[in-house]
Formats: structure tokens, sequence, C-alpha cells
């Protein structure tokens, strides 16, 4: 059969790859692994190996003899790996602390262990009669109050405001709020409620309260509240206060007040606008933070078409008073 150049050039391929795999496979038989007993070279080390460099002599490695190694003697017993589920006679008590009192035994124990728990689902209250002071003034004395008191939890309260003077044994004047209180920021409560007005010789006014009460930067404490009333009527009542501790019994309070009416109100000698406003400051001295008494200075001044109405009926536009009360807290 006669071959052509390139099958020629093919068998030629063949042989050479054929060579090449015999001696890649007689270089390899040298790393095959020695022979039982059969002692391998010893390691030369990174020492021996810098000995050998300085042309000192390197000692060989002493191989490690596993097998002569006597585990027999070693006690895995002693050694606690935690398997126990008893705890040692000499553990401590855990408690101990409490001399054997826990939450439901011992002689502080309660009936209902929910009420030692920190949440929201209890209920609180408090009543605080912030002013309750005899008034001195020029055209003779009377009686003011200004209480609060609410019931609920961390986050919504039901409050309860009243404020006003009794003159001659009959109220003059008397405004009453009854208010639901939500907590929308640590500080702040939104309020919603209806408010009352009253008094004697004079007609009455309902109206629909909301607003805010809560605690402003610097530690102001503040309120603001409007209304709409019959009518049309509205109105917004401010109020401010602060408290100055110039001991820690003696503190000075000042504070402000006013009402503002967005429509006139004959009836009552209202008229529209800033209506009246009343400024002054206390001294108390606090026997407990539950009772102080104080004695104090305020101005009561009436404003624009109000003005107007009290000039009319032969009253003062402005007059100044000297308070003497107590500030209680329950």
């Amino acid at each position: 059969m006669t071959l052509t150049r390139y099958s020629i050039q093919i068998l030629v391929l063949a042989l050479a790859s054929a060579s090449m795999n015999a001696a890649l496979a007689q270089s390899h038989e040298g790393h095959t692994a020695p022979a039982a007993g059969s002692a391998s070279p010893p390691a030369m080390t990174t020492v021996d190996s810098m000995d050998s460099m300085d042309g000192g002599t390197a000692s060989p490695a002493m191989p490690m003899d596993h097998g002569a190694m006597n585990h027999a003697g070693m006690n895995h017993g002693g050694m606690d790996m935690g398997s126990s589920s008893t705890a040692p006679a000499n553990a401590r008590d855990p408690h101990g602390y409490s001399n054997g009192y826990t939450l439901n035994t011992g002689p502080y124990a309660q009936k209902d262990t929910s009420a030692l728990m920190m949440s929201d689902m209890h209920s609180f209250g408090s009543f605080l009669v912030d002013r309750l002071e005899r008034v001195h003034t020029r055209n003779g004395n009377s009686i003011a109050y200004d209480t609060q008191g609410w019931v609920g939890n961390s986050y919504d309260k039901f409050y309860i405001k009243a404020e006003g003077d009794i003159e001659q044994g009959r109220v003059g004047d008397a405004r009453t709020e009854l208010l639901w209180s939500h907590a929308i920021t640590p500080y702040w409560d939104t309020q919603l409620g209806v408010r009352v007005d009253v008094g004697g010789n004079r007609p009455g006014r309902n109206w629909l309260a909301f607003g805010v009460q809560g605690l402003a930067p610097y530690w102001f404490e503040v309120e603001a509240t409007g209304y709409v009333g019959e009518q049309g009527r509205t109105a917004l009542r401010l109020a401010a206060e602060y408290e100055v501790l110039l001991t820690q019994r003696w503190v000075l309070q000042p504070r402000v007040e006013a009402n503002l009416y967005g429509k006139e109100d004959p009836e009552l000698g209202i008229g529209r606008g800033l209506s009246s406003a009343a400024y002054g400051v206390r001294l108390r001295y606090e026997f407990s933070r539950q009772f102080a008494p104080y004695v104090g200075i305020e101005r009561n001044q009436s404003f624009g078409r109000t003005a107007s109405f009290v000039r009319g009926a032969g009253g003062n536009v402005g007059e100044t008073r000297l308070v003497a009360g107590v500030r209680v807290l329950f």
C-alpha cells in the first residue's frame, strides 16, 4: 500500500507520542511508597539547612514513634465535658440572694402577680390643685381655683379640668373641661373633648375642645386649646408656666394666660380678638411635693372690644391682685 505524504506525517507523530508516555511512566517509578520496614531518608529541617549553609554538620532529625506512646495511661474519666445534668453539691443556691423569697412566695408576695409587671396594661391616676388661693383686689376679695385630674395609662388618659372664681359665696365665672388625652410624643399629648362655661347671672356656653398639652423645650409647661361653640363661636386659650427652683424647697413660678375669641358675645361682654390676659408670679415653699403654700402677685388685663364692654359695665379694665394659697398634689 502506497503511503501518501500526510499518512507518513501522522504515523511519525503517533510514534513520538508513545515514546514520551513511556519515558514519563519510567520517571515516576521512583516515587512509589517504600516497602514496610524500610527506612525513609530523614527530612532536613530549616535549622539543619542553615547549619549546612554555615559549613556545619547537620544532624539527622529523629523520627517520632507514635506507636511507642502509651495512651492507656491517660485518665480521660476525670474530664467534665458538661454532660452531667445535675449541679455539684457545693453549687450556690440561685435563690440565696433573696433569702428564699420569690415572685409568688414570701411575706411580700402579691396576690395578683400581674401588678408587678412593668407594662402599659395598668391604669394610674393623679389630681393636682395647682391654685387654690385667696385673691385680694381694690374692689374686694374672692377665691380662685385651678385644678386638673387624670386617670389612665402612659398613652391614653381621661382628663377633667376646672378653673373659676367664687365671689360672695357664688360662682362668678367657671370653666369645666372633660377631655380624652392621647400621647403623640414622649412630652406632648393631644386632647379632645367638651367645655362647659357657667356662672351666676350669665348664660352658659358649650364648646367642643381640641388642643395639645405638654412640656416645651427648656421645661415650659404649655397648654394650647381651641374651641368651637354654638352659633359659629370660636375661641383659643393659651397658658404657659415655668418653675424656677431657688432651692430644693423654694420654687418661683411665673405664669401667663391669654384668651382669644373669633366672634363677639355681647351677653358675656366678650369682644373679638384678644379678649383678656393674666400674668404673674408665685413663690411657694414645698413642705413636700404634695403640699406647698404660696404667695404671689398677678395682673389681669382686658383688651379691645372686651375692654369697652368692661368700661360700659363700670368695671376696671386692668387690676392687680395679691394672692395667697396652697398647691396640693394627690
